[in-house]
């Protein structure tokens, strides 16, 4: 039993196994857990990812995992993580990112008393329904890290929450950093109104349209949508291309303007959005995105910051961002590592986390706050 808050609550040993590609994360995780639980040894447990040279793989724990609430931490949007093979320099894509975390679970060999696998980034998460005769990924790998005995999934702005429904029997947690991304812009745009006379909360598409009206609700501004029309005959990467952005919405014309979406993977649509809104002579242009890949380089985006034409990027440090963009002055990251850890420590209690599923109350006392 552990006295938390002057109730006694129960709790059981907790293990976090921070993979490669979420070291850093996972460090800053276990050191809010110790300072919140005023904790001097480290909840970290050891790992190797060891590759040989034909491109195999295993993990290797270094402890014991026996009774622990072990939780397994992955980014399987971390390109950054190489391996040598054949010679050659190979960068890990999501697949193999995956396969490590059933690798862990295999090595734990059923000895934890509970696991919970977090994946900040959901894996496949962007092929998680059918359009015609195509694969169906995401909820493959979930049912998979079930039958391996994972009891939990935490993961974050997933694409679609129903993906979920693959999985009906598991607890599957969705959790959004809206506060935080809310928290990190107040902090640094000082000059910034917050009201509907100055201000403006824009989807980039009719899907991330919900995720803009609880932006504009908790913010107390509207909201606009731009919609896409693509070239359903072609297909460009994967995608059928963007012909025209068209806007649907209130004037914005000497406004600030907040773009928000789940993920920014080429940044093609926030660009294209970003000109349309500057044509319509909006004041500043802020982008606010739960991951960031810019999977096309930062040229593009650094020239419209230098034209003016997108004032600042937000995004978590919840997937792989290279030093360059972190120390970018169009960029500012949010650290997700204190929420993480506040979770952790409410479901190893078994303690409900209902309260930090909806950030209303808590976005609405920090704009008092700033009032």
């Amino acid at each position: 039993m552990t006295k938390c808050d002057g109730h006694l609550t129960n709790s059981i040993d907790l293990g976090i196994i921070a993979l490669k590609s979420s070291k850093e994360l996972g460090k800053k995780i276990d050191a809010h857990l110790r300072k919140r639980l005023d904790h001097d040894e480290t909840f970290l447990i050891s790992s190797d990812e060891i590759r040989f040279s034909n491109g195999e793989g295993k993990v290797k724990l270094s402890e014991t995992v026996r009774g622990k609430d072990i939780y397994i931490i992955c980014d399987v949007g971390n390109y950054s993580c190489t391996y040598k093979m054949f010679g050659f320099e190979n960068h890990m894509g999501p697949d193999e990112h995956f396969q490590d975390i059933k690798r862990v679970v295999s090595a734990i060999r059923g000895k934890a008393k509970r696991i919970t696998v977090i994946m900040p980034l959901l894996y496949a998460s962007r092929q998680h329904r059918r359009k015609g005769r195509e694969s169906l990924d995401c909820a493959i790998a979930l049912q998979e890290l079930e039958r391996l005995g994972v009891q939990e999934i935490l993961t974050f702005d997933v694409h679609d929450p129903n993906v979920q429904n693959a999985i009906p029997l598991l607890s599957f947690e969705n959790l959004y950093p809206t506060y935080d991304i809310v928290k990190t812009i107040i902090r640094e745009e000082k000059d910034l109104d917050i009201n509907k006379d100055s201000m403006l909360v824009i989807s980039p598409d009719t899907g991330a349209m919900d995720r803009a009206i609880y932006y504009s609700s908790v913010l107390g501004v509207d909201v606009g949508l731009f919609y896409k029309r693509r070239d359903h005959s072609t297909i460009v990467n994967g995608k059928n291309p963007i012909v025209k952005h068209e806007y649907m919405g209130r004037d914005v014309e000497g406004r600030d303007v907040l773009i928000v979406d789940d993920m920014i993977a080429s940044g093609e649509s926030v660009f294209d959005i970003a000109q349309e809104l500057k044509k319509r002579k909006a004041r500043n242009v802020y982008v606010a995105a739960t991951f960031a890949f810019f999977t096309e380089g930062t040229e593009k985006i650094e020239r419209f910051y230098e034209e003016g034409l997108i004032s600042r990027v937000y995004s978590t440090n919840l997937t792989y961002i290279s030093d360059s963009v972190k120390n970018a002055p169009w960029f500012k990251e949010v650290d997700m590592s204190e929420l993480i850890s506040v979770i952790l420590d409410k479901l190893n209690k078994n303690t409900s986390i209902a309260p930090y599923l909806d950030a209303t109350r808590v976005i609405t006392k920090l704009l008092n706050e700033r009032e």
